[in-house]
């Protein structure tokens, strides 16, 4: 029997069948992806063989569908191993906040450039507009300004009042779309109004440190009325990177990788090189210092072998 696996709660996996039945499965103590080591073998999104074993009155994932692709980021406490947020997506939409809580560039980039590896279409979400003032609204426009600059759609939208849903309706239709974000940036806010009815829990954010706290504790994929999927996932405090070799990273930055294509040395890694196309574009401010400081962040992650979680 096969499937589509709609929610992971960690231990058990909801299935949706291609004839519509909805089955809690388990999976094997056993059973690996082939070549990934990660932490959930299997995602919300994944394509599945479902076996049930009426002696054991249980269902059994047996086997996993080739993915066409995932988004990935490297597990909080073991650093040798993977986490994968979602398979099978048609495009990401990863909300962020310039206040209440503030989302750091450092873990913008970071996800864009983890899309990027798997050719995941990213579009940001500017949540929380109603909540700033005119300093905090100039900086959210000259962060759009950036990564619209790097050529990724931005909307800047209040899921709290309702401005700029009906456009993201448009965006989201008919798609597969992984919502991603901090806690607190108002993921599940703005799914409780693109899917009425869903009631997924909110909280407000931490006065004391203006972050965000846990809502959402699983994956689960909803069905969106007006056609397509959302994938809600659990909001992250970082995202570190996983299975990028330096020498690929630039590919994953576009602004970095148009300049480097002049560069005098085919390695070059952009750090201190003798004609270096990306610094001389980084010292004439055609590439901006903060897109320049997350690569060189991800660059040490490689060397340190370890997962930032500042980021």
């Amino acid at each position: 029997m096969t499937g589509l696996v709609i929610k992971n709660t960690g231990s058990w996996y909801t299935v949706l069948t291609d004839d519509g039945q909805t089955i809690d499965c388990k999976i094997k103590g056993n059973f690996r992806l082939r070549g990934i080591r990660s932490t959930n073998p299997v995602a919300v999104g994944d394509r599945v063989e479902i076996k049930v074993s009426p002696e054991q009155a249980v269902a059994f994932i047996t086997e996993i569908k080739d993915r066409r692709n995932w988004i990935i980021r490297k597990s909080q406490n073991l650093s040798k191993q993977s986490h994968i947020l979602a398979a099978n997506v048609d495009q990401a939409f990863l909300v962020v906040t310039v206040n209440y809580p503030q989302t750091s560039t450092t873990f913008i980039d970071r996800f864009l450039a983890s899309a990027e590896a798997y050719r995941i279409p990213v579009v940001l979400v500017f949540n929380k507009t109603d909540l700033l003032d005119d300093d905090e609204l100039r900086y959210q426009q000259m962060m759009i300004d950036l990564y619209d600059n790097v050529g990724y759609e931005c909307r800047a939208i209040s899921a709290e009042k309702g401005d700029g849903i009906d456009e993201l309706r448009d965006m989201l239709r008919d798609k597969i779309t992984l919502f991603s974000g901090n806690s607190g940036v108002g993921k599940s806010t703005l799914l409780n109004k693109l899917i009425p009815g869903v009631q997924l829990k909110t909280a407000a954010i931490s006065d004391a440190h203006n972050t965000g706290m846990h809502t959402t504790t699983f994956s689960e994929m909803l069905r969106l009325p007006f056609g397509g999927w959302a994938i809600d996932t659990p909001g992250i405090k970082g995202f570190g990177t996983f299975d990028m070799e330096p020498e690929e990273l630039s590919g994953y930055f576009r602004d970095i990788f148009y300049f480097s294509k002049d560069c005098r040395f085919n390695n070059c890694t952009h750090t201190h090189e003798p004609g270096c196309a990306v610094l001389k574009a980084l010292e004439e401010h055609y590439i901006a210092e903060s897109r320049y400081n997350s690569y060189l962040s991800m660059l040490n992650d490689k060397e340190e072998g370890k997962y930032r979680e500042a980021f």
